[in-house]
């Protein structure tokens, strides 16, 4: 059974949204209402699945906790992982706890679990759906034709950079972002070498994918996965994706086998070509997609069940990807950003590699001077998506 038993390590204070003006704070205050405004325009909600979307917000922006009703499936599961909690306003809870709840009661709400007419129904397939067949893939797709000129170092430094910047495509983030917000990127942190000489000093390497965002982003995490498996840098990868619908555009099954086919029904030779490797290797076993109902838990990972860690504990690596699976990993808290990144990741079961770009106030593992330089800067580095990392944890 998972249990919420570490969202508090003394050793540095635990994000929460009650501070106005905090990056938390404008989440649920600025992000979640249009969010909740584009959900129930985008597919033709009735009368109770919009009201209950609009008590949500007032819930969640000016009203306490309530736990899920009786008839929910997980409702034991959530008043143990809240215990405490309830009763208390959202803010007050920790941003992480808080924030995965308001995308499980927003399922509720769109009544994705319950038996009826929305039964399954994904409330942010629309906007998954509009990105995977938009314009902007077709562009990357037809640049897939220039990866068999590159050497396989190039090759993979262009993988690494398109998984990690794929991230900026995160539906959550374009909401509320600006049009300031499109402005050069920078890498603050670079550990791929050692993500590279991990790979290449194992013999029959097994790597484990923990993928964040459907769509643009999911797009070059699967060619990543194809370059692993054909320079066989991994023998097996196994790609794990969220059970259900979760943080607007995080990835699921369904929206992993939409991706393989928009590469297989691409115009683009090279793009058909991994589209098809990439169906063949579900077919043979060398990729193997998976899911855990963690990964829609408000826990960190510090807190994964057995049998998950058991799973992972195997890998060569874990790659991570994205800023929610970040903050599982390091902790929700604001830690000083120079605390080194193996020592927030050495509980992790297996050697881990993150790949994200900042979107939220965790940070850990820069050098000062890296730190010094972009807190003169006078910008929201943290949060402005400008900025991304590679860091890497290689023992486990």
């Amino acid at each position: 059974m998972m249990k919420r038993t570490s969202l508090n390590v003394p050793t540095a204070p635990t994000i929460q949204s009650d501070v106005p003006g905090s990056f938390a704070w404008s989440v649920f205050h600025e992000r979640h209402p249009k969010l909740i405004q584009q959900v129930l325009d985008a597919l033709p909600y009735g009368p109770a699945e919009r009201a209950a979307g609009e008590q949500l917000l007032a819930e969640s922006t000016s009203g306490v906790l309530e736990p899920l009703t009786e008839s929910a499936h997980d409702q034991q599961q959530w008043l143990e992982w809240g215990e405490g909690l309830f009763g208390r306003p959202w803010g007050e809870a920790p941003f992480l706890w808080a924030e995965s709840y308001f995308y499980r009661r927003l399922l509720e709400a769109t009544g994705y679990f319950r038996p009826g007419t929305w039964q399954g129904i994904d409330p942010f397939a629309p906007f998954k759906n509009a990105e995977l067949a938009s314009p902007a893939v077709d562009d990357e797709l037809a640049a897939l034709r220039d990866l068999p000129a590159l050497s396989v170092d190039k090759r993979a430094e262009v993988l690494v950079s398109s998984a990690l910047w794929g991230n900026r495509a995160d539906l959550s983030f374009q909401i509320t972002a600006s049009p300031g917000d499109a402005q050069p990127s920078a890498l603050i942190a670079d550990d791929s070498s050692l993500l590279w000489s991990t790979l290449a000093a194992a013999s029959n390497p097994r790597v484990c994918v923990i993928a964040d965002n459907a769509g643009r982003e999911l797009l070059p995490d699967l060619v990543l996965v194809d370059h692993l498996l054909t320079s066989e840098l991994a023998t097996e990868v196994v790609l794990y994706v969220k059970p259900s619908p979760y943080y607007v555009s995080d990835a699921t099954t369904a929206d992993v086998l939409a991706t393989i086919e928009r590469l297989r029904t691409a115009p683009e030779r090279e793009a058909e070509l991994i589209g098809r490797r990439l169906w063949q290797a579900m077919n043979s076993g060398t990729l193997v997609v998976r899911t855990h109902r963690f990964f829609c838990a408000p826990l960190p990972f510090h807190d994964m069940p057995a049998d998950l860690r058991a799973e992972l504990s195997g890998a060569t690596m874990t790659i991570i990807k994205g800023d929610l699976n970040y903050r599982r990993l390091v902790g929700d808290q604001l830690w000083a950003a120079t605390t080194p990144f193996t020592e927030r990741a050495s509980h992790f079961p297996s050697p881990v590699a993150a790949l994200r770009t900042l979107k939220s106030d965790v940070i850990v593992g820069l050098d000062a001077p890296v730190v010094a330089r972009l807190d003169s800067t006078g910008e929201p580095w943290r949060t402005s998506g400008k900025y991304g990392l590679v860091q890497v944890h290689a023992q486990a």
